[in-house]
C-alpha cells in the first residue's frame, strides 16, 4: 500500500440510504412483487430498472469527497448501507454495470422473509474495509406481525487496525399507526441489542455502527431504545447544505427517520454528519413549498428520480 493511499484512508466515509424500492423487473414466485413487474400499473421495465440502477450508483459517488492529499482524487464512500434492495443481482449489477463499475466494491445482501422480498446490503471497498465474516439476524415476529427484514451484520478490519462492526437495519413500517406498530419496532431493537451485548463480552470496547431506515424519528421508541444501550445517534439534527432538513419529506414536513449511531469509543473518531441533498437529487415541491426528493414514483406516477430519501454521510478519523 502506498503512503498516499493510507493518507487518504485515514479519512473513512459511511454512508446510509433508502434507495426507494430497488426491484428488478422480474417476478420472484415466493414473493409478492408483482407491481415491480412489465405488466403492473408501474410498467416497470428493463429500461426503467437500468435508469434506476445507474441513478443510484451516481449518487453514491456524490456521497464522495475531494481530497487534496497527496495525489488529489475523488475518494468514494467506504461503506455504503442499503436499504429496500430486492436481491443479489441488483447488487452486482449496481457494483459492476453502473458507475461504480470501477470502484472496487464489493457487497452483502440479506436473503430476509420480508413478503416483499426487499432486503439491506451493505457496499464495502476492501481496501479500507478488510472483511472478517458477515452474517443475517433473523428477527422473530410477534404476533399478528407481517416477517420483516433480516438485520445484516458485518464485521472487518480498518486501515489503523481495529475491527469495525457494522449493522445494517430497515425497521417495520408505521403502515397501520405508529402506536400499533411500535412493538414491531421495539422487536428489531431488541434483536440488534441482544447481538451487540454478545459483542461487547467478546471484544474490549468494540467500535460499532448502526445504520439504516428505522421508521422513527431520532427521539421515537427505537432509537430512544438503541440510546439508552450504550449507542450515540451521530446523524440526531444532520441537515443539508441546499435545503433537506431531513432525509424523508412526508406531506410537507421534513422527517429524519433515517439513523447512523455508534458506540461511545467512536465518538473520539467521528468527524462530522450531514445530509447528501446535492441539488440533482431535489425537485421542486409545488405543493407545500420548498424542495424534495426527487424520488422515482409518486404514488404511480413514474417521475425519473432517484429515491424518496436522502442519504445520510458520515465520516470519521482513523
Amino acid at each position: 500500500m502506498t503512503i498516499s493511499t493510507i493518507l487518504l484512508a485515514t479519512l473513512f466515509t459511511f454512508v446510509e440510504l433508502n434507495c426507494e424500492n430497488l426491484f428488478d423487473y422480474l417476478h420472484d414466485e415466493d414473493k409478492e412483487d408483482m407491481e415491480w413487474t412489465p405488466e403492473s400499473s408501474r410498467h416497470w421495465n428493463q429500461k426503467r430498472y437500468w435508469r434506476k440502477v445507474n441513478y443510484i450508483g451516481q449518487e453514491i459517488i456524490s456521497c464522495g469527497e475531494f481530497h487534496t492529499q497527496a495525489n488529489a482524487s475523488w475518494q468514494l464512500p467506504d461503506l455504503v448501507a442499503l436499504c429496500e434492495v430486492e436481491n443479489d443481482s441488483i447488487l452486482k449489477d449496481l457494483t459492476k454495470r453502473s458507475p461504480l463499475s470501477n470502484a472496487g466494491y464489493e457487497y452483502l445482501v440479506t436473503h430476509s422473509p420480508d413478503l416483499r422480498g426487499i432486503d439491506v446490503a451493505l457496499l464495502y471497498t476492501p481496501y479500507s474495509f478488510r472483511l472478517i465474516q458477515s452474517y443475517s439476524l433473523r428477527v422473530t415476529p410477534l404476533k399478528d406481525m407481517r416477517p420483516t427484514r433480516d438485520i445484516l451484520y458485518a464485521c472487518g478490519e480498518i486501515i489503523n487496525g481495529d475491527t469495525l462492526h457494522v449493522f445494517v437495519v430497515h425497521a417495520p413500517s408505521r403502515f397501520g399507526g405508529e402506536r400499533t406498530t411500535r412493538p414491531n419496532r421495539i422487536v428489531v431493537g431488541e434483536r440488534l441489542v441482544a447481538s451487540i451485548d454478545s459483542i461487547r463480552n467478546l471484544y474490549d470496547s468494540p467500535l460499532i455502527v448502526v445504520a439504516g431506515d428505522f421508521n422513527d424519528a431520532a427521539n421515537d421508541p427505537l432509537p430512544t431504545y438503541l440510546s439508552e444501550h450504550g449507542l450515540h445517534n451521530i446523524s440526531k439534527g444532520s441537515t443539508g447544505s441546499h435545503g433537506a432538513r431531513g432525509t424523508y419529506k412526508y406531506q410537507g414536513r421534513w422527517e429524519s427517520i433515517d439513523h447512523i449511531l455508534v458506540s461511545e469509543n467512536l465518538l473520539s473518531m467521528f468527524q462530522e454528519c450531514h445530509i447528501n441533498d446535492a441539488e440533482f437529487l431535489l425537485e421542486e415541491d409545488k405543493k407545500y413549498g420548498g424542495v424534495q426528493p426527487h424520488r422515482n414514483y409518486n404514488g404511480l406516477r413514474y417521475q425519473k428520480g432517484y429515491s424518496d430519501h436522502l442519504p445520510l454521510v458520515a465520516r470519521f478519523k482513523f
